[in-house]
Order: structure tokens, then sequence, then C-alpha cells
């Protein structure tokens, strides 16, 4: 409770009448304008009865119009229990939501004012401005958090404590930031020379300290291409083809070259092969015409292909 109603609050008994006078006597002090008699007097009407709505929500009002804005929400809250809660409760609990950014609550309590009155000129009013700065402030809140992941993956390497063996490794393999870790995969990482186990936990322990992990984005590409792959065959190939992608990759029966290859990239399924193109396999070390041919035989065999160039991942 405010400091300014613990110094007016008076204990009183529980009587519906006196409520009722003293609720006639702060509407004649409202009329007068003198609001803050027009407090103490719905002060007492309600600890009188304080099951009283208008009453709760008279003295709600003023308070939020005095500055005490903590005490007439809880009021506000109290009088919208009532069933059915009052519309203008409702308005003024959701402008007191709105201003502490609260909007989704501002907002569903704004919907049940225009669900019940879709007529409702203030209701309809309040409900587009809450909705517009709730979207508003949601957007302002993911570009900061974009700017802040942004920020972070390009901090250099050099910034954080690793071994020299570490530093080396990275800098061999042009590996400057944390954003360019997140786009490598383990595999790719213990296939460097010198590049041992300590090494990998040394670098995966670093990034688990920021809540990232060694190849993040390279799965969240591969995760993307696959959703492309399964959205275009949704569009075309028989239901046969796109029951095919969940099937393991060994089921295709590739060389022992081919496999290891293609394990290198973290490819555990036929969707997450055909999401790759013929310059991402040509890359793999120990990749060769081959090893592709042999890929593109085995999957034309299930009507399926690898993603070309100009298809988005």
């Amino acid at each position: 409770m405010s400091e300014f109603a613990s110094e007016t609050a008076t204990a009183m008994p529980h009587d519906p009448q006196a409520a009722e006078d003293l609720f006639k006597k702060g509407r004649e002090a409202e009329a007068r304008t003198d609001r803050w008699e027009a407090i103490r007097l719905y002060r007492q009407a309600f600890e009188a009865a304080p099951e009283h709505r208008e009453i709760c929500f008279r003295l709600a009002y003023h308070l939020d119009l005095v500055g005490e804005e903590d005490e007439a929400l809880e009021l506000f809250e109290r009088a919208c229990e009532a069933q059915p809660a009052p519309l203008n409760a409702m308005i003024n609990l959701a402008l007191l939501y709105e201003d502490e950014g609260r909007f989704v609550q501002a907002e569903r309590l704004l919907k049940m004012v225009v669900e019940t009155d879709p007529n409702h000129a203030r209701g309809r009013l309040f409900l587009k401005d809450v909705s517009a700065s709730r979207d508003m402030y949601y957007d302002e809140e993911s570009q900061r958090i974009h700017d802040k992941q942004t920020s972070l993956l390009e901090t250099p390497v050099t910034d954080f404590e690793l071994s020299a063996r570490a530093r080396n490794c990275l800098k061999k393999m042009n590996i400057r930031t944390l954003g360019d870790l997140l786009r490598v995969s383990e595999a790719e990482l213990m296939a460097y020379k010198n590049f041992g186990e300590s090494t990998l936990n040394e670098i995966k322990d670093m990034l688990s300290e920021k809540g990232l992990q060694i190849g993040q984005s390279q799965r969240q590409m591969q995760q993307a291409a696959r959703e492309q792959v399964y959205t275009q065959l949704a569009e075309g190939a028989d239901e046969s083809a796109r029951g095919t992608l969940d099937k393991p990759v060994e089921d295709l029966d590739l060389s022992v070259r081919a496999r290891k290859a293609i394990g290198l990239l973290n490819i555990s399924t036929i969707g997450d092969l055909v999401a790759r193109t013929e310059a991402e396999l040509l890359g793999i070390k120990n990749f060769g015409q081959t090893s592709l041919d042999e890929i593109v035989e085995k999957l034309a065999e299930h009507d399926l292909s690898l993603r070309k160039l100009d298809e988005p991942s």
C-alpha cells in the first residue's frame, strides 16, 4: 500500500450502507473537483465494502490520476476479478500494463473489451495503440539481441584464453572470429594437422561459456537447406521420394571413401545429403569426381538430386 494510503486509511467494519453514504459523498467531492477529499472518502467506503466494484473502480481511477500507480493497478485488478468485469476498469488496467511494458497482458484485456463491445471506441483505439507498441517493442528487442549476437560473433578468437597450440591451429585454418568457429564442424577441425582432441575440447569449453557450439551456424544452414528441399518435393515429387529423405545415408550403399568424406559434413540422412551442392561436396578433403558421380547416381535411383547452386539454402 502507498505511503498516502497508510497515512489516510482508517479501520472500518464491514458496513454496506455506510459505504454507500461515503461513496455518495465521494461523488460530491468529485463534482467539486476536490480529488484528495474524494480519495479519502472512497478509501473509507472501500474499507467498509471491499466487494463494491464501483467504489473500487473510482478509488483506483483517482489514485492513478495522482500518481499512485501501484495501488491503482492492484485495485483495477481487483475490480476486474468480478464477472462480468467492468469495461472501463479493464481499459484502465490495460493502460497501466502498457506503461509497465506488459504489452501481452494489456492487449489481451483490450481484445476482451472489443469482443464484448465491438463498437467501443476507446477500446478499439487503445487496442490499436497497444498492438503497435508491442510490435515496436519486440522489433527493437529483436534488433538489440541481433546486434549483441553479431557483435559477439565478430569477436576475434585471440580475445579468449586459448593455448598457443589452439591459437596457432586456428590461425593457420584462417579461423579469426567466433563466427568462423560456428561455420566449421568438429570433423573439419580434427582433420587438420596437429589439431588433437585436447585442443578440440579446449575450444568447445570456450564456446560453451558463451552458449555456443562448434558448427552451430553450419547446422542451421543445413536445416534451412533441408527445409527448402522438403518444400520443393512437396510441390513436385511423389510420396516415396519424400519418405526417402528421412532414411539414413547408409541406405544409399556408398563406397567407404564416399561415406567417410560426407561424414566430415555431419551428413546423417539422405535429406541432409540432397541439401548439399556439388561444390560443397567437392570441397571436402579427399572427395573427388568419382565419389561425386557415385552419389549423383545413387540419388538418381531414388528420383533425387543434389541441390543446385542457384537454389536458396
